[in-house]
This record gives structure tokens, sequence and C-alpha cells, in this order.
């Protein structure tokens, strides 16, 4: 490739912008950005971008993922699935490859698999529970203050 020429993996078919919401599906062959709201399924041959604002509730069937914003769902990808230190995932990964930056939320599995099998996969989607811990009865738990030992000097 000379200068002059682009590469066809460079050019974003499809942008869902900042400050835009999007529900339902995308098929494609190119690369899918997205910096606003996303809830649905993707599927593309190609690449899928979740800018730094980025936020999606979907399931991912992609080429390669790159995760700068939140992921809520599960994430199929070919070739490599790159969670940038900015990134949230909240679900399962299945791909050959899996890169993740310091400073990274990940809570779910991750299956690196051969590229054939990635395709056959299928997870539940993870909803992390968060468990209320009662401040009152871990005081009482943890405070003997009922018959305190004076200090000896």
């Amino acid at each position: 490739m000379n200068d002059n020429q682009i590469s066809e993996d460079s050019f974003i078919n499809s942008i869902i912008g900042e400050g835009t919401r999007f529900s339902g599906e995308f098929d494609l062959n190119g690369l899918l950005r997205i910096d606003g709201d996303f809830c649905g399924t993707i599927r593309t041959k190609g690449k899928v971008l979740v800018g730094k604002n980025g936020r999606a509730e979907c399931t991912v069937y992609a080429d390669t993922v790159v995760i700068g914003g939140i992921v809520r769902g599960n994430i199929f990808a070919e070739e490599k699935v790159v969670i940038l230190s900015t990134g949230t995932v909240l679900g399962n990964i299945s791909s050959p490859r899996f890169i993740v930056e310091d400073g990274v939320i990940f809570n779910g599995n991750c299956r690196i698999l051969g590229r054939i099998e990635t395709k056959t996969e299928t997870y539940e989607v993870v909803k992390p529970k968060i468990e209320k811990v009662e401040l009152e009865s871990a005081l009482k738990n943890t405070s003997r203050a009922e018959n305190p030992v004076p200090a000896q000097h």
C-alpha cells in the first residue's frame, strides 16, 4: 500500500454519535463506532468500536471489538477483543485473543477459543448481583464495647 491509499479497515461505515440513542439490529460489513447509546444486536465481519462515552446493551458478533466505554452483554469476536483502560464489560467474552489494559472493569467469563468455535458458543447474559451488608449487624458483631478494658499507663 502506498501513502495515498487508505485501508478499508479505517473507514467507519456507521456511527451512533454522542447524544444519540438507537435500539434494534445492526447488520453490516464494515466498522461500527458507538459514541452514544445502543441496545440490540450487532453483526459485522468488520470491527465494533465503543468509544469512551459509548454505552451498549447488546450482543456483539464481530471480527474485532474494541471497548473504551460500557458494554453490557455478550461479545463473540472472530479475531480479538480489546478493552481499553476506560472500558467496562458486564458480560461474557468469546474470542481467540483477549487484550486488557490496566484499569478496566470486567465482570463475566472469558473463553479463549479457536476461530471456528466462537460462532457456536452461547452464554447467558451476566447481571451482577450486589448484596447489601447491614451496617448495624456488622457493627454489633465487631464491637465489644460493653466491658471496655481500661488503658494502662
